[in-house]
């Protein structure tokens, strides 16, 4: 079974040795452009005053993602310093989506993206996003078929429109739906 997170959710979980040492928590999610999936973690100290930890923790590092801690093995797992969760400048498109114009094809505008869905798993990826609309409603929007993430917007097949969720109870069966729609007439969309 699929468990879906906002990336929101995410950030600011602790980060925690199997041994039960709690060695920092989650900043940022960095995700792959090209295949939507979690790169990395960058790392920030637990506590009120505590700043960037400058670090880096691996998702292939990653003993587990839970509903309360990140899990790793021991300290061993992060990086000695933050240089995998910068982009690649040859990679393209990706960078922060927060704040960009979800747009179908045809050139109908969704909402602007507050928040990331997260398909959690043993490959998390993106799943899907939070979208504000014109009328200040925040819906889910599933993320199938060829999408296109630039510096401006996120372009999505036309049938995303017809497929939304009001919370994360809901999301998985319009995902489900968006996926068998675009399956049976790809051409369409």
């Amino acid at each position: 079974m699929t468990v879906y997170m906002r990336a929101s959710e995410i950030a600011k979980k602790p980060v925690v040795t199997l041994a039960g040492e709690d060695i920092g928590q989650v900043k940022d999610l960095v995700f792959d452009a090209s295949t939507g999936s979690i790169r990395c973690f960058t790392l920030a100290g637990r506590g009120l005053l505590a700043g960037p930890l400058h670090r880096a923790l691996l998702w292939r590092n990653v003993h587990a993602l839970g509903p309360h801690a990140v899990m790793v093995r021991d300290e061993s797992a992060l990086e000695e310093n933050d240089t995998a969760a910068r982009s690649d400048a040859k990679e393209p498109g990706g960078g922060n989506v927060l704040g960009l114009a979800v747009t179908t094809r045809s050139g109908v505008r969704l909402g602007i993206v507050t928040d990331a869905v997260v398909a959690t798993g043993r490959a998390p990826v993106v799943a899907g996003y939070e979208v504000q609309t014109a009328e200040h409603r925040r819906v889910l929007l599933p993320v199938a078929g060829p999408v296109t993430v630039s510096g401006e917007r996120v372009l999505v097949p036309d049938a995303t429109a017809q497929h939304s969720a009001g919370d994360l109870g809901g999301f998985g069966a319009a995902a489900e739906s968006l996926r068998n729609r675009l399956h049976q007439a790809p051409q369409e969309d």
